[in-house]
């Protein structure tokens, strides 16, 4: 039997042989994506010698890449950079969990239960559009200038996000799944615990993650009022003496720490929620 022609006007099926390594949505390999990232980061530091050391930028402005170097070796030899790191680093993480504790279950109850979520959802919603920093006088006067006012500015950035995003998260569950929770006999409170936490939990720990995240950026906040100690401090103190090497090198290591948090928190999630494709 011949072949039927295929009108010239319809396109043709794609060819297998054409490489689809830049299609759209086509996944790439695990060493492919390390050096594609490892790259960008090569590409980014010889762009930014090139204006610096190339003397197009002031170095009172920008330092090179060798000059923030040196300034970060002085600050963990001379300076006790260590120290400035680790209360950042529990301050961040006492904030964060302290929100989250707090924050999860309230979430979970509003997204299972519509009542809950019409009593809080509107000034969960209005608090969620406050800024952290705003927060800092207040918290001041309240708490002092000490951990525990740090702390709550980095739990008040983060509570109502977090309550929002797992209210989200919880109530998008498969209406099927609850029905068939409840025709095989399952209470209430039995959906909530057997059917809406297991399916959301990889979504929740997703929007932990994200979350954590936007926490580096409010501790960053409030350690540049009346601290002592902390990476923030360390740039403060760097600003006033015109030293952007410092400063540099204090945001590099702001982002090299949220970084492997980042990447840890993905590993824990891919190992609990290994089902999933989260």
């Amino acid at each position: 039997m011949d072949a039927i022609p295929v009108p010239a006007h319809l396109p043709q099926a794609p060819r297998r042989l054409r490489s689809r390594r830049f299609a759209p949505l086509e996944p790439v390999a695990a060493r492919t994506r390390w050096l594609l990232g490892v790259g960008f980061f090569v590409l980014f530091v010889l762009v930014w010698a090139g204006f610096t050391l190339g003397g197009l930028v002031s170095p009172t402005f920008l330092a090179s890449p060798a000059t923030m170097a040196r300034e970060g070796w002085l600050l963990f030899t001379e300076y006790n950079f260590l120290h400035d790191i680790g209360m950042t680093v529990w301050r961040v993480f006492g904030g964060f969990l302290l929100a989250s504790v707090i924050a999860v279950p309230l979430g979970i109850a509003m997204g299972a239960y519509k009542g809950v979520e019409a009593f809080f959802e509107p000034f969960v919603s209005f608090c969620r559009y406050l800024p952290a920093s705003a927060f800092i006088p207040l918290l001041i006067l309240w708490a002092g200038i000490g951990e525990m006012q740090k702390i709550l500015v980095i739990f008040i950035g983060s509570f109502f996000q977090v309550v929002l995003m797992v209210a989200v998260t919880v109530g998008s569950a498969r209406r099927d799944l609850v029905e068939a929770a409840y025709t095989l006999g399952a209470s209430d409170s039995g959906v909530v615990r057997r059917v809406l936490v297991p399916g959301a939990a990889p979504g929740i720990a997703e929007s932990l993650r994200l979350v954590l995240g936007w926490a580096w950026t409010y501790v960053i906040v409030a350690e540049l009022i009346g601290s002592s100690s902390g990476i923030g401090h360390m740039i403060t103190d760097s600003q006033a003496l015109l030293n952007t090497g410092q400063i540099i090198f204090g945001i590099i290591v702001i982002g090299i720490i949220g970084l492997v948090s980042d990447f840890a928190f993905k590993a824990i999630n891919r190992r609990l929620f290994a089902w999933s494709s989260i």
